[in-house]
């Protein structure tokens, strides 16, 4: 290849890739124009994603059952039994505990911003020799932390108060989740047939790995985070704690997060116990401790085992993009979306050393 073929290549190269960050900035910039639009497919599309991941998640134990000749609309009957009547039941018991636990944490709540002003007020005069830049500071950095658990709050407030579309969330997912069970031959040959034929097999190929990859993660990571869960209100419960559900809640939630998910989800409690007094501070600090324990001794190495099979310092790295981008949202989401560009990557390069 000559010198000048090489120097076309470059210009192509970077004209495409200025080309790529020119649109991707465009994107960004006109977010505010289009964002109520995308809020409205978000939300008709949130019982079909919805009902796409738990058909992902019941699809293998569907077909263990089909495959003991089990007919597949009794699989699929006895797993909505167990599934939806089980999640029925435990929203039916806790669901008025929890709205309790959060109109209580919501009356606490100025109370709990006073105890930290009283301290911050007491810093100041600890610290009077310091200049009054960081006194600013200081009420700039109360003031965000006030605003943010209100807004917390009442964006919780809000969710599980809008009570017409969660009946109509919760009255059309478990009739998506039965016909994607019952049609999955069906989808999955559709799917292949509406695939170009060359990238017939690769496409079967891809989608394999990647359900290899992640599936058993992320079948396993949700189950630990039950469990997670459960231990942390049952802990928080039994050492006196406020709020022990939506505490022990938000722990199950975040450990999802590898590595930064028990820093993240103790941080609420932590900072309610310090409003308490400073041993149920030891207490609660001693209760994550010991779930932690567990759930990285017994938990973890059992049920999610080493599936991903990736550096933790690249998984960190996912972590960190991702709640740069993201919040919380982008941490729990960076794992997976590695895991499906590192196998993409993996197959692209096998398609072009097969070419």
């Amino acid at each position: 290849m000559g010198k000048g073929s090489l120097t076309l290549q470059w210009i192509y190269r970077s004209v495409l890739v200025l080309l790529v960050l020119l649109i991707v900035y465009l994107i960004v910039k006109l977010f505010p124009f289009y964002e109520a639009f995308l809020q409205i497919l978000l939300r008709l599309f949130i019982p079909f994603i919805v009902s796409l991941f738990i058909a992902y998640l019941l699809h293998p134990v569907v077909e263990g059952l089909y495959h003991r000749n089990v007919p597949r609309w009794l699989a699929i009957t006895i797993i909505y039994i167990f599934f939806f009547g089980g999640i029925g039941y435990v929203v039916y018991k806790a669901y008025p505990l929890f709205l309790k636990q959060i109109k209580g944490l919501s009356e606490s709540l100025p109370g709990f911003v006073e105890t930290y002003r009283q301290w911050i007020y007491e810093m100041y005069e600890r610290t009077s020799f310091l200049p009054e830049t960081v006194h600013d500071r200081m009420d700039v950095m109360l003031t965000n932390v006030e605003q943010l658990g209100e807004d917390f709050i009442l964006s919780i407030g809000n969710r599980l108060t809008g009570m017409f579309d969660v009946f109509i969330i919760l009255a059309v997912i478990p009739v998506l989740v039965f016909y994607m069970l019952k049609d999955y031959p069906i989808m999955s040959t559709t799917l292949y047939k509406l695939t170009p034929r060359r990238y017939r097999e690769e496409g079967k190929e891809v989608l394999r790995d990647i359900d290899k990859s992640l599936g058993s993660y992320i079948r396993g990571q949700l189950l630990v985070c039950l469990f997670v869960g459960l231990i942390s209100m049952l802990a928080l419960w039994l050492i006196g704690m406020k709020f022990p559900l939506i505490l022990g809640g938000i722990m199950g939630i975040t450990n999802i997060i590898p590595y930064f998910g028990p820093i993240i989800g103790a941080v609420p409690a932590v900072v309610i116990a310090f409003t308490m007094s400073t041993k149920m501070v030891l207490f609660v600090v001693i209760a994550v401790f010991i779930v932690q324990l567990i759930e990285s001794n017994l938990l973890s190495p059992f049920i999610v085992g080493k599936s991903l099979h990736m550096h933790p310092v690249l998984i960190i790295f996912a972590l960190l993009i991702g709640g740069e981008i993201g919040g919380i949202i982008g941490m729990i989401i960076a794992v997976p979306v590695l895991t499906i560009i590192r196998v993409l990557i993996h197959h692209t390069k096998m398609f072009r050393q097969e070419r």
